[in-house]
C-alpha cells in the first residue's frame, strides 16, 4: 500500500513538495553558516517525495528552538503555508484525504524541522 501510494504522492503534488524543500535547501547552503540548514532541507526533500511508511518524531533542545525560530522567519513560515494549501485542496474530495494528511505532516515540519527525525512506521 505504501508504495502505490508513494507513486500516486509524486502525481498529486509531493513532486512539487520535493522541490520546494530542494530549492530551500539550496537557498540556504549559498553561505557557509547556512549549510546545516540546507542539509537539514535536503534530508526533508527525500520525505516528501515518499512520505507514506514514515513519521515525524519531534523532540531536540535550546539548539533546536534557536535554529527553529531563525528558520520560521526566513523559510518555514512560506513552506508551511504551500503545504497546509496543498492539504486543503486534496482533502476536498474522499479520495484525496490521505495524500492530504500528508501534506499537512509536511507542514507541520516545515514549522519546526529542527530536533526532529524522519523514522519508518511500523
Amino acid at each position: 500500500m505504501n508504495l502505490i501510494g508513494n507513486i500516486l504522492w509524486c502525481l498529486l503534488g509531493g513532486l512539487v513538495s520535493a522541490l520546494s524543500w530542494f530549492f530551500a535547501g539550496l537557498l540556504w547552503c549559498i553561505t557557509i553558516v547556512g549549510i546545516p540548514v540546507g542539509l537539514q532541507c535536503f534530508k526533508f526533500a527525500s520525505l516528501s517525495l515518499f512520505p507514506f511508511g514514515k513519521e515525524v518524531v519531534y523532540g531536540g533542545g535550546a539548539g533546536s528552538l534557536l535554529l527553529n525560530i531563525i528558520w520560521l522567519l526566513v523559510t518555514g513560515l512560506p513552506l508551511a503555508v504551500a503545504h497546509a494549501l496543498w492539504g486543503c485542496v486534496l482533502c476536498i474530495t474522499i479520495i484525496g484525504i490521505p495524500f492530504g494528511r500528508q501534506f499537512f505532516k509536511i507542514a507541520r515540519l516545515a514549522l519546526t524541522p529542527f530536533g526532529s527525525r524522519v523514522v519508518e512506521a511500523y
